[in-house]
Order: structure tokens, then sequence, then C-alpha cells
């Protein structure tokens, strides 16, 4: 699956709520506001917390951006899929990052733009680290969706470069 095809599908997820997609770089980390622009800027400072507690290590921060019914995609055919959907934060915590965690060293999301549309986030970014197994670094795009509710996130879809996770997790 090639990039553009994966922006495609998350950019189309994202308009079906029916607002406009509006950029923000990850570095200004300010929204462009739209007539729902404090829905989309609150929105998108959820999630931007997420990926700051993200690459702080903060699992107390991260849960407490999690509803209790939260849904969790992993993009199909990756490692982390086997167990999809994952419901509710414990389900994330030790069927994701646990796993993530004990598998890769240096491992980070690191967004790189947000596109908020109303209830939905669009975050574009790549993951890196290195897998303890086999030795091989992952440098792979990823398009998360995020749908936020009261604050908490509620919904996650990934899409993500699934064939070098393979391959970086597969020893030769």
């Amino acid at each position: 699956m090639t990039i553009r095809t994966v922006l495609i599908a998350a950019v189309s997820a994202a308009c079906a709520v029916g607002a406009p997609i509006m950029a923000a770089s990850a570095a200004s980390a300010r929204p462009v506001a739209s007539a729902d622009g404090h829905v989309e800027v609150a929105n998108q400072a959820v999630v931007e917390t997420l990926y700051r507690a993200f690459a702080a290590g903060d699992g107390p921060a991260i849960a407490a951006l999690f509803s209790d019914d939260l849904v969790w995609i992993e993009g199909e055919g990756g490692p982390y899929a086997d167990r999809n959907p994952y419901n509710g934060p414990a389900a994330v915590f030790g069927g994701i990052f646990g796993r993530v965690t004990s598998e890769f060293t240096g491992f980070a999301a690191t967004p790189e733009t947000f596109l908020p549309s109303g209830n939905r986030v669009v975050v574009l970014g790549r993951y890196t680290g290195t897998n303890v197994a086999t030795g091989e670094v992952l440098n792979a795009q990823f398009v998360h969706i995020h749908t936020v509710a009261d604050g908490k996130l509620i919904h996650f879809q990934q899409y993500t470069d699934t064939a070098q996770w393979i391959d970086v997790v597969t020893p030769d």
C-alpha cells in the first residue's frame, strides 16, 4: 500500500463528518479555526497532549486521556493487529504499549502534521525505533485518526507501512 493510498483513506475518513480539513503543523501547535473552530482547537489539544505524554513515557497522563470505552484499531496486517479491536485502556496498554515497549528500544511515534476536522484529528507522522530481537531499525510513516468526545479519546484508527513493521520484527 502506498502512502498516497493511506493518505487518501485517512482524509476520506476524516471528511466523513462533513467538515473541511484544516491543517496545522506540529511545530505551530495552533489549529486553524473554522465554524466549529473551538471544538477543533480543543480536540487537537487533547491529541497533542497524548503525543507529548507518549514522548515522556507518562502512562498516567496517557490513561487520563482515554475514555473507558475506547476502541483502538491497529493497521490491518501489522504485528499488533492480532487482537483488533482493542476495547478499553487496559487492552491498549497491555496489548499494544506493553508489547511495543518490550520489543523495541528507542521507540517513538512522532507527529509531524495535525489535521483537525470536527470531532476527529488526523495525525501524520513517523514511527522509529530498533527491534530488540532482530536489531533492525523501524522508520515507518503513519496516519492516525483520533476521535475525541468530551475531552477524551473514544476511537483510534492506525494506518502504517505494515510490510515494514513485519520485516523489522521478523528474523531473517
